[in-house]
């Protein structure tokens, strides 16, 4: 889609477009008001800016859009359709893989008492792993800022693909 259609949209049908990229309604409803922008880069650039202003129960709450790394998700639309592209390189069959997601997954829901969230796209099992032992060497503060900035790339890359 292009700037001038993302213009064009009414506010309801532009407020569920960015919602669909993180669930965050007041986030969504934001950049669905402050059109029209001049070019898709001002559009992705105010809504990074709107993003980094997350509360942290707007993190929370968005979590629960998100499938757990390795599982399906369980609705559909678009951000069902955003999910499945993203975990690509997380290989269903790679049993080996799965079980150490699914390991990883529960220890991390344990400490931290949510999903472990990253930006899939673009990385491998292998990354995803790595980051998952990583993160939880960290504090609850520092994750649950982590966290947000994960979300914040999965939104900004999501909308990109929407909306160049």
């Amino acid at each position: 889609m292009t700037i001038d259609d993302f213009n064009a949209l009414t506010k309801g049908d532009a407020t569920e477009l960015v919602a669909s990229c993180a669930d965050v309604p007041a986030w969504a409803a934001d950049v669905a008001e402050a059109r029209p922008f001049v070019d898709a880069e001002a559009l992705h650039a105010y809504a990074d800016e709107r993003a980094a202003a997350w509360s942290d129960e707007q993190v929370s709450a968005a979590l629960a859009d998100h499938p757990r790394i390795g599982e399906k998700h369980e609705g559909e639309g678009a951000s069902a359709e955003h999910s499945q592209r993203e975990q690509a390189g997380v290989d269903p069959q790679d049993s080996e893989v799965q079980r150490r997601l699914a390991e990883g997954n529960a220890a991390y829901e344990a400490r931290f008492d949510r999903i472990y969230l990253v930006r899939a796209a673009g990385r491998s099992a292998e990354e995803i792993l790595a980051l998952l032992e990583a993160r939880l060497t960290n504090d609850p503060a520092t994750e649950l800022r982590v966290t947000a900035g994960q979300l914040r790339e999965i939104a900004a890359l999501r909308l990109r693909g929407l909306v160049a």
